[in-house]
């Protein structure tokens, strides 16, 4: 039997998680490869790439590994993607003024409506997502301006951290530990109208898949035709 292969690489913001799984073809001449878990372009951060029919095999194993994230949210408004791709409304609230000088809001009671989102429960997926209902991405439908019931989803927000607050930029940067299937932008979402301001996802990056890093990780530049099999990574211990 084959060892398996896999890659952990740094997604730079920009190209989708198929763009890296197309590059990384052409450089390894390998045509079946596959990621755990989609990032989206606007993202950056750990991609888990399974290199080979062997490894694509053993991909589901990885898929449903816990994540953690670093989430840059923007204050004061909100976007029908709920994050920054989208066409974005400014709000006009007495939390929030669009004045750098005028947020309302504080650390504490950011903090206490942090802790009101840990936990099991159910989220509803975003219209803009590849999520399929009946056979049909949702964000096929959206971009026609269709907007259609979608099924609430278990997840599970294991700890969120307040990493900084930005009152003069009206940012908030959040370290999120999470179930797989969790939708940090409609956690922003939800977070936004929580704090009666708004809010979008400016910024995300993948930090955690289980247990790896993305300190750990490649810039996808580093790797070529002659090398990348030297950056393949150990997985023995999930594959038992």
């Amino acid at each position: 039997m084959l060892t398996p292969k896999f890659l952990l690489i740094n997604k730079p913001a920009g190209p989708t998680s198929h763009d890296i799984v197309d590059y990384l073809r052409k450089i390894t001449g390998i045509k079946k490869i596959g990621h755990a878990g989609t990032l989206d372009p606007f993202a950056s951060g750990l991609l888990l790439v399974a290199v080979g029919r062997e490894s694509t095999k053993e991909i589901s194993k990885f898929v449903g590994l816990d994540k953690e994230y670093l989430a840059t949210l923007k204050l004061g408004a909100v976007s029908d993607t709920y994050d920054r791709t989208g066409n974005v409304k400014k709000l006009k609230s007495a939390r929030w003024q669009g004045n750098c000088k005028n947020i309302k809001i504080q650390k504490q009671e950011i903090e206490r409506v942090l802790k009101k989102f840990i936990g099991e429960q159910e989220q509803i997926p975003p219209m803009f997502s590849a999520k399929k209902v009946g056979g049909k991405k949702l964000y096929d439908l959206a971009r026609k301006g269709i907007e259609i019931k979608r099924k609430p989803q278990k997840i599970v927000i294991y700890n969120i951290k307040l990493k900084n607050l930005d009152q003069v930029g009206g940012r908030l940067s959040l370290i999120v530990s999470c179930s797989s299937g969790t939708y940090i932008r409609t956690l922003a979402h939800d977070i936004g109208q929580a704090l009666g301001c708004g809010a979008y996802l400016e910024e995300l990056v993948r930090t955690k898949i289980g247990d790896f890093k993305l300190e750990d990780a490649l810039e996808i530049g580093r790797l070529t035709r002659d090398n990348w099999r030297e950056f393949c990574i150990n997985v023995d211990r999930w594959l038992n």
